[in-house]
């Protein structure tokens, strides 16, 4: 009985310690890409009123999302359209890129688009994907209300026969 309990005693520690060593890993390689994302983020002056309306944009397109939720065709155009806003964030980079001065204080617009990528391109595909949950969860509720409809016919139908 004391082996085993020797060798449990060994076992957790041994797990203990593999538990803080990969801890100590995942903290030590995410280190990195929280400075760059600081970095990014101070890099950045929010004042700039051009700034101030993407935000509000951002967040008149998600109350208007979350508002039109029951109106599916409504929110398919949304989705087209956040989606053709994403398609199109290349060349909206490329022509900001070269026309920053006269609305921004720096230039923000790289050619590699991290700028646009993050404050234009992510909060739109947060939008697309809440629409696509959406119209999933209208469809199932349409899948199950089709079957229902399709069992009470059934089920009339039935009893229509056993009264002839």
């Amino acid at each position: 009985m004391e082996e085993l309990k020797s060798a449990m005693d060994q076992h957790m520690e041994q797990m203990a310690d593999l538990v803080q060593k990969l801890s100590a890993e995942l903290r030590s390689g995410l280190r990195p890409a929280y400075d760059n994302f600081i970095g990014f983020f101070h890099a950045i002056d929010w004042k700039e009123p051009w700034l101030a309306c993407l935000m509000g944009f951002h967040v008149v397109l998600l109350l208007l999302t979350i508002f039109s939720r029951k109106n599916i065709n409504f929110q398919m155009c949304l989705f087209l359209l956040a989606l053709a806003g994403v398609y199109f964030a290349e060349n909206l980079n490329r022509f900001l890129g070269e026309n920053w001065k006269s609305f921004a204080g720096q230039n923000y617009f790289d050619r590699t688009g991290v700028f646009l990528s993050t404050l234009w391109s992510g909060p739109l595909l947060v939008i697309a994907i809440l629409i696509l949950v959406n119209t999933l969860f209208s469809l199932c509720h349409l899948i199950v209300r089709w079957k229902r409809a399709e069992l009470t016919y059934r089920a009339r139908l039935a009893r229509n026969n056993k009264q002839d």
